[in-house]
Parts: structure tokens; C-alpha cells; sequence
């Protein structure tokens, strides 16, 4: 299927502003300048967050003394009911970009839709933070979300993790390293929103849609130059958890993939391989979407279906876990 109608305006439009000096690209800033951008881009292309009667900050403590950010968000005020399933989330912005806030959005969508909680995390960025800062924050929150779930009013026993892009790698990387480690609360589900998920740009998907979609693969490249020690970082399994030598017994995935998408390709290789190992597989597959599409709510109405599907896997598995159905799947 071609490219959406009006993502392809959008794009135009992209191209326009990049010609005429109007828009730089990110890879032509500096990270402290693309991270404005990708929020000012994010406020301008999605809808506004929905109202919730419980939107709290946290501090997530974190290995080596830090506390990173979080926010929480539930349909419910904190103590009006039994435990919450919950959603720990992390954004997309190549390591180096993105935030709470533009993902705000996102998260207050999926908590309404579920509904359950969503813990949003602002793992630390490069280039200040190299890899594997980002890991390391990703497995410190998932340990302090179960300790800390039930003074949360939130269930330690039904925590999916999830997200999009550098997210869905995380999220990917944290199914594996819980998998590992007893000691970490097993997510129910993993959600993998066009992950990346080899530490590659060879794929066919990169060679279609590598330039003019949105995401450019010098893009890539420039997260990459950002977020990586060296070029080794690459093969770690924790940055391209398609390398994990095994990926048998990880929690059951949804994968979601845009049409339009560099990063396509190891997404389907992903869940091809979760398959083979035995692992519970669902793809959604989104036509004539880019890259960030979730996020577009202002442009597509593909990103308010993908949030009520995604709404509806979740609700699915936390149903499966013992919670009566009737709660769940609920329209935004």
C-alpha cells in the first residue's frame, strides 16, 4: 500500500521546511536542540494528553546514586480500588531525544483505553549518558516498580512493559534480562512499537524507506554516533536484542510495525524469531504508516486506532491473569 494521503502531505511539508532552511534536521543539531525539536514536533503532531484523575511525578532511584523521572498515570485516584495492572513504559528519540512529556499523549491514551496505570520513565540520554546508562535504568525502574507497586496501589503481578523505537528496545532488552533474573518482577507482556532491535541500517526496509519517510537512516546513524561507546556496542544484545543468543521463555509480545518503516524489517525478523523460540506472538501491522505514527494523532486516525488496539492486547492479558473482563477495553 502506498504511503498514507496525508502523512504524505506531512512529509511534503517536511521537505519543504528542510529546502528552504526553515526545519534543520536532527542529526544537523546538537542534542540539546533536536531534544526541543522532537518535543515542539510532538506537542504539534499529536493530540493533547487526556484528562485523568491521577497524573503523579515520581523519583525512580537508580544503580549508581541517580534518580531519574517518572510519570504516573491512572483513571483511577490513587486508593479508589483494588490494585491496578500496570504499563511501564519507556519513550522513543534514538537514546538521545524525547521525554515525558512527549509521550504524555501516549501514556494518558493507553491508561484511559485499558484502562490500567502507565509508568512513563525518563531513562538518561546520550550523549551524556551512553549506552548501556539507558539498560541499566530500564532494569532499575522494572526492580522499583516491584517494590514499590503495592504503595503505588499497583499490581506487581500484572506489569507489561512497552514502547516505541528506542522504547521498544528497552522494553525487548527488559523481557530478556527479566527472563534471566528471578529477583526482577516477569512482565506479562512486552509491547514493541517499531523497536529497534538489530543495531543495524542493511535491512531492505532501510534501503526503501531510509530517506524521505521521516526517519532517515543518517538519522540512525547520528543516535547510534550518540548512544554507542564503540562500534562492539552494536552486537550487544542489550542495544539489538535480536543477537540474544536465546529469546525462549520471554514474556508473550505484541508487535506493531509501520508499512513505511526503516526499521520494519528486524521488527518482523524479531517476531519471527520470539516465534521459532516458542514464545506468544501477535503483529499488528499498520498500512501506508511511518516511523513515530502513534504519535500523530493531529495527522492519522491509524494512531487512534493502534492505541485502542494496543488498549485491547493489554486488556486481553491482563484478563488472562484473573481480572474480570468487563473492566477492560474500555473507549477512550
Amino acid at each position: 500500500m502506498p504511503l498514507h494521503p496525508d502523512l504524505e502531505a506531512l512529509l511534503d511539508m517536511v521537505e519543504i521546511a528542510t529546502a528552504t532552511g526553515k526545519r534543520p534536521l536532527i542529526h544537523q543539531l546538537t542534542p540539546e536542540q533536536a531534544r526541543r525539536e522532537f518535543d515542539q514536533a510532538s506537542a504539534a503532531l499529536d493530540l493533547p494528553p487526556v484528562p485523568l484523575p491521577r497524573v503523579e511525578a515520581l523519583l525512580i532511584p537508580t544503580r549508581d546514586g541517580a534518580r531519574i523521572d517518572a510519570r504516573l498515570y491512572a483513571p483511577e485516584p490513587r486508593g479508589a480500588g483494588g490494585l491496578l495492572p500496570v504499563l511501564l513504559h519507556f519513550h522513543s528519540g534514538g537514546f538521545t531525544v524525547g521525554s515525558l512529556d512527549s509521550h504524555a499523549a501516549l501514556c494518558s491514551a493507553l491508561a484511559s483505553r485499558t484502562p490500567c496505570a502507565v509508568l512513563s520513565v525518563a531513562y538518561r540520554l546520550a550523549p551524556e549518558h551512553r549506552f548501556p546508562t539507558a539498560a541499566n535504568d530500564a532494569v532499575d525502574a522494572l526492580a522499583w516498580l516491584g517494590a514499590h507497586a503495592h504503595a503505588l496501589g499497583l499490581d506487581p503481578n500484572r506489569i507489561a512493559v512497552g514502547g516505541d523505537s528506542a522504547g521498544g528496545t528497552l522494553s525487548a532488552m527488559l523481557a530478556l534480562a527479566a527472563r534471566d533474573d528471578p529477583a526482577l518482577p516477569q512482565p506479562c507482556l512486552q509491547i514493541l512499537c517499531y523497536a529497534g532491535l538489530s543495531g543495524r541500517t542493511d535491512t531492505d526496509s532501510h534501503r526503501r524507506y531510509g530517506e524521505g519517510y521521516l526517519l532517515d537512516t543518517v538519522t540512525i546513524e547520528w543516535f547510534y554516533a550518540q548512544t554507542l561507546r564503540n562500534e562492539a556496542d552494536r552486537t550487544d544484545w542489550r542495544f539489538a536484542p535480536l543477537l540474544a543468543p536465546d529469546h525462549r521463555g520471554v514474556a508473550p509480545a505484541l508487535v506493531v510495525l509501520a508499512e513505511c518503516d526503516p526499521l520494519y524489517d528486524e521488527g518482523l525478523a524479531y517476531a519471527t524469531r520470539l516465534a521459532d523460540a516458542g514464545v506468544e506472538v501477535s503483529v499488528l501491522e499498520y498500512a501506508g504508516m511511518v516511523h513515530e505514527f502513534l504519535r500523530m494523532g493531529n495527522i492519522v486516525d491509524d494512531a487512534q486506532l493502534a492505541h485502542g488496539d494496543i488498549a485491547q492486547a493489554l486488556a486481553r492479558r491482563f484478563a488472562a491473569l484473573g481480572v474480570g473482563t468487563e473492566a477492560f477495553g474500555r473507549a477512550a
